[in-house]
């Protein structure tokens, strides 16, 4: 695993500290794994380093007790003076639970978001350098004003910014254009490609990707940009949903969904990638493979960054027996419950190994760009898979 480092040739900002943040204690345990080892494989490592370049963990401990009220603090149990520091924040953990006046209460985006301000706070201007790893954008789908509305998005990172954040990277951001509310501040929006193709590939080891085999849809216009992306690198069609609404009246904060209206190439015997960045309740997927389906879709994948699952997994249990889809691909990036890692037509895909090198880079100061532009490594696999075939058809 040295080969991580071949090219970290500058200084470190600081002495690397990751924090998890309560409820992603596992993705960054799994991030901590890759880093502790690579640097322990190292074979020479740059002169005058101190002796905290390779330690046993990166990790630094923190609480965030709740009082009976609900009110809440942080609690830092070592020092992070000088520390390049990174904090891991899932705010979409639903699995958590503190207790409000004798009740226990799930925590929401709003009380995460609240413990991760407390937590810079106990940090109090000590650390060399913050950088917030959202995994998921907070109130990102906030992020455009239609009407007499907040933007809770752009007032988020202002936040952080004036705590002195310096850094913000978040994954398959709803609408990345929402950096503009910080353009002082990096902001990086990171697309998880590579992982989905590569899940992709390795479980569903026939698959041909290939422009006679396979099409990329957009569930919507809104997916358009990231759907560009896969057919792009992958050389295949692309297919889009438009989704018609009704603007004469709004429904739970936006206008109903009347129908959705296909765009595209014939479907018939291809296999399908449908790819969004999130499954919230899921209504809008049905409706698109649905239709997928009436127009002879061979097979259905659908590949999205957040699997929310907000209304269950019932719904997804009975399209898959119906066969209307094969299989359902989401991120380790967010808190994921055990029935839904059960379900037989769950994937998940690792974020972790990928996060460890950003954090990596970062930490020598050092261009992640490299790693933003999957393409050259999606090309590299799909030849190897296409070779695979080959072999296994001879």
């Amino acid at each position: 695993m040295a080969e991580a480092y071949e090219d970290l040739y500058t200084m470190p900002v600081g002495a690397l500290g990751v924090i998890a943040m309560p409820g992603s204690e596992e993705l960054a345990a799994q991030v901590d794994y890759y880093i502790t080892n690579w640097r322990r494989d190292l074979h020479s490592i740059p002169q005058s380093l101190s002796g905290g370049y390779m330690r046993d963990t990166f990790q630094v401990a923190v609480n965030c007790p709740r009082f009976g009220t609900g009110e809440g603090k942080a609690m830092i149990d070592e020092s992070v003076r000088g520390y390049d520091v990174f904090i891991i924040a899932d705010l979409f953990n639903h699995g958590l639970k503190y207790n409000f006046y004798g009740e226990p209460v799930r925590m929401s985006p709003d009380d995460h978001f609240q413990d991760l301000k407390r937590i810079i706070g106990a940090i109090g201007g000590k650390a060399r350098r913050i950088t917030v790893i959202m995994t998921m954008l907070y109130e990102g789908r906030q992020h455009k004003r239609a009407m007499r509305e907040s933007l809770d998005c752009a007032i988020a990172l202002q936040e952080l910014e004036r705590l002195g954040v310096e850094n913000i990277i978040t994954f398959d951001a709803h609408d990345p254009r929402v950096a503009n509310a910080i353009p002082l501040s990096g902001f990086e929006n990171i697309q998880p490609t590579y992982q989905m193709i590569k899940a992709l590939v390795n479980t569903v080891p026939d698959i041909r990707i290939d422009s006679d085999h396979m099409m990329v849809i957009s569930p919507d216009e809104g997916a358009m940009n990231r759907c560009i992306y896969y057919t792009s690198v992958l050389g295949l069609d692309l297919g889009m949903f438009y989704k018609r609404r009704d603007y004469s009246r709004v429904v739970e904060g936006k206008n109903p969904i009347v129908a959705h209206v296909f765009l595209g190439n014939n479907v018939e015997g291809k296999d399908v990638i449908v790819v969004d960045d999130m499954i919230s309740s899921g209504e809008s997927t049905f409706e698109v493979i649905q239709q997928l389906k009436e127009r002879k879709a061979r097979r259905i994948f659908i590949c999205s960054t957040f699997g929310l699952f907000c209304d269950g997994y019932e719904k997804f249990d009975r399209a898959y027996e119906e066969g209307l889809f094969d299989r359902v691909f989401t991120t380790n990036l967010i808190y994921r419950e055990p029935e839904l890692l059960a379900r037989p037509w769950y994937t998940e895909v690792s974020m972790s190994k990928y996060i460890a090198h950003i954090i990596n880079i970062l930490n020598h100061d050092m261009s992640i760009s490299g790693l933003l532009s999957p393409s050259q490594r999606i090309h590299q696999l799909l030849e190897r898979h296409e070779k695979e075939i080959q072999k296994n058809q001879d």
